[in-house]
């Protein structure tokens, strides 16, 4: 489906499992029953283009309001506006949210995104006042992201494509990984700064990470995020 319609399709659950739409023309529905052999096709309501925004919401996290262009941010927060367009997150899933919700408590420095995805974190981090702020992730497409939700926000964030767990890494005075638990756990070994958050995993799992003391946890719906200090050895 991704190779079919790389501008988007929708994931629906159903009785029978899952249910994947492409809205598209004729040609699309032709490709379908090429590709998958059987297919259902139904005419759609116009302004259908558009249906998608209603499922995007902003979201407060702490100090912090994130949410699409078209909705207005309420007063007296740090506003960060992120397109959900391109998809490569938006700050509405729960280890987004709790890595922000962490970073806010977090000293201002400098500050390292490890796999900035559309950027969030890291933009969000400058709003708050870290500087300089950098971002690395594997993806051109999220470096590109990332770049121009840092230009809509006013803000400068150096972002890089690099692999973190093979890249040198630039130290900071804070990194923050919201990624897999594997890579998180590959990663601390690697990092040069005084406090690590680390989130993209289940609130029943727990980091191994040599070297580092959780000092702060915080969980949403089944995920979790940590806040670690570099531990001090005398």
């Amino acid at each position: 489906m991704i190779q079919l319609f790389p501008e988007g399709f929708e994931e629906l659950e159903s009785r029978d499992g899952l249910e994947l739409v492409a809205y598209t023309d004729a040609r699309g529905e032709e490709l379908l029953w090429e590709v998958f052999g059987r297919g259902q096709a139904e005419e759609v309501e116009p302004g259908w283009e558009e249906g998608w925004r209603q499922f995007h919401r902003g979201v407060r996290i702490g100090p912090v309001w994130v949410g699409p262009p078209w909705e207005q941010a309420p007063p007296g927060l740090v506003t960060v506006v992120i397109d959900p367009g391109a998809a490569f997150g938006t700050g509405a899933h729960p280890t987004t949210r709790l890595a922000i919700e962490l970073l806010a408590t977090l000293p201002s420095g400098s500050l390292l995104d490890v796999g900035c995805g559309s950027g969030v974190v890291a933009v969000t981090g400058a709003r708050l006042g870290f500087a300089p702020v950098m971002a690395l992730d594997v993806e051109p497409q999220a470096v590109a992201e990332t770049e121009r939700n840092a230009a809509a926000n006013a803000v400068h964030v150096d972002v890089r494509r690099a692999d973190a767990l093979s890249a040198v890494l630039p130290a900071a005075d804070v990194v923050v990984a919201n990624i897999t638990l594997a890579a998180v756990e590959g990663l601390a070994g690697r990092v040069t700064a005084a406090h690590l958050v680390t989130s993209g995993y289940l609130a029943s799992d727990a980091p191994t990470l040599p070297g580092w003391v959780r000092v702060d946890r915080r969980e949403l719906d089944g995920w979790a995020a940590d806040v670690h200090r570099r531990s001090v050895h005398r």
